[in-house]
Formats: structure tokens, sequence, C-alpha cells
């Protein structure tokens, strides 16, 4: 069963198709980075830990303090 919130009520989106707008907005973005050459800041979940993808491949993890 899917739970409606106060927002839901008053536009209409449920949050699964919130969630799936804004993962489709963030994979564009992600697309208009790549296609202009610019990093793309991504998360290793092995690793556990955040890291900057640049065009040629390379990857610049965060340092953990």
């Amino acid at each position: 069963m899917e739970e409606l919130n106060e927002l839901d009520s008053t536009c209409g989106v449920s949050d699964d198709e919130l969630t799936r707008r804004f993962q489709e907005a963030v994979r564009i973005e992600n697309e208009i980075k790549k296609i202009k050459g610019l990093p793309i800041s991504k998360y290793d979940f092995e690793r556990k830990t955040p890291y900057i993808e640049y065009p040629d491949g390379r990857r610049e993890y965060a340092e953990k303090t």
C-alpha cells in the first residue's frame, strides 16, 4: 500500500515518482557534464567514499579527516 503525505495530496506526485524524476535529472546532468568534458561527482560504495571522476577516467577520492 502506498502512503500519501501532505505534499502528495496537494501536488499529486507520489514519493516514488518524485524519486524517479530526481534520479533522471541527475542522470541528465551527468550526461551534459560528460559532453562538456567536466568532472562528475560520484560515490564508491565499496570504499564508502565520494570521488570526482574526470573525463580521462582518472578518479580523485576525497580525503578522510
